[in-house]
């Protein structure tokens, strides 16, 4: 029992946890699904795996980079977490907000008039940056990144570890449903579809304000 015990108190583990159960809420994978169906619709199903396995590893680089490199970007440009909350919150809040206002008809002559390299181009931003893996995601890997250097050298690397792993997870699970997305809205219907893709556009734009408002508070803390 201990050991069992150690085992999941270990920072392998620790990292793995982290990153998965702090990621998923954000990401939201099911919940982003319409949003990617939005941008992608009228695409043959060749064209929007690519588009879902594009997105899903540009994820994990971003991602990874932001753990390894990202506390010290910050650093060298004199930056801090929360004006990165803020400026990217204000960015998902703002696509959020356009996907909520334009909604279908916005759809509707984006993917089919726009030739293919056109499409795949989108595949980095918007696809992937901010609306797949945007700032919350980024301040939480900043965030253990930045805690690895007070670990000691073997406890460090474990964590990291643990993190990569739970980002990889959380990669191939954005890949499954975006790739599917068509098929789960096919499901839904066209009513059903269209409630799911305005109501993932309110979410996106409502966690892009609170990501605002948390780094607002870490600018200028609130007293009681």
């Amino acid at each position: 029992m201990d050991s069992l015990k150690a085992i999941f108190e270990g920072p392998f583990v620790h990292g793995f946890l982290f990153v998965a159960l702090a990621l998923f809420p954000i990401v939201n994978p099911p919940g982003m699904a319409p949003i990617f169906l939005n941008y992608t619709e009228g695409l043959d199903d060749s064209t929007t795996t690519w588009l879902a396995r594009r997105i899903s590893m540009n994820a994990f680089v971003l991602a990874t980079a932001s753990l390894i490199i990202g506390p010290y970007a910050l650093r060298f440009f004199g930056l801090s977490l929360p004006a990165v909350q803020i400026a990217g919150g204000l960015l998902l809040a703002t696509a959020g907000w356009r996907l909520l206002s334009k909604g279908q008809e916005d759809s509707a002559h984006r993917a089919p008039a726009a030739s293919l390299e056109a499409v795949k181009s989108g595949a980095f931003y918007p696809l992937t940056l901010p609306l797949t893996f945007g700032p919350g995601s980024i301040a939480v890997m900043i965030t253990l990144g930045s805690s690895l250097p007070d670990m000691p050298g073997g406890q460090a690397l474990l964590n990291a570890a643990g993190a990569i792993v739970g980002l990889a997870a959380t990669c191939v699970t954005i890949f499954i449903c975006y790739s599917q997305a068509v098929r789960i809205l096919r499901w839904l219907g066209n009513s059903g579809a269209i409630v799911l893709q305005r109501l993932s556009a309110f979410i996106l734009l409502c966690i892009g304000v609170q990501i605002a408002i948390d780094g607002y508070r870490g600018l200028v803390p609130i007293h009681p």
